[in-house]
């Protein structure tokens, strides 16, 4: 199943969004800040990365419905495209 260039280039900027996140975190606790800020930007990065995924999946959904032969034979069944769906909830 082909993801459309623009929910690529969509990943990859939340991606470097997220990467971003964690090296904040990662100086966060190297100048020993407070608990609460470090918390707020893991939390920042995991909804981030949850929005990936489910973009990721919200894209494959969609290409499952308008052509369901052509992505069950790539092996993306709608049924198979749920159960990604659900590994993210």
């Amino acid at each position: 199943m082909q993801i459309p260039e623009e929910v690529v280039d969509d990943l990859r900027k939340r991606l470097r969004r997220v990467e971003g996140q964690v090296r904040g975190v990662e100086k966060m606790l190297a100048e020993g800040r407070e608990c609460r800020d470090i918390v707020t930007q893991l939390s920042a990065a995991t909804k981030a990365l949850e929005r990936a995924g489910f973009k990721l999946v919200a894209s494959g959904m969609t290409f499952c419905l308008e052509h369901p032969e052509e992505a069950a034979a790539d092996g993306y069944a709608i049924d198979q495209v749920q159960n990604m769906f659900m590994k993210l909830t």
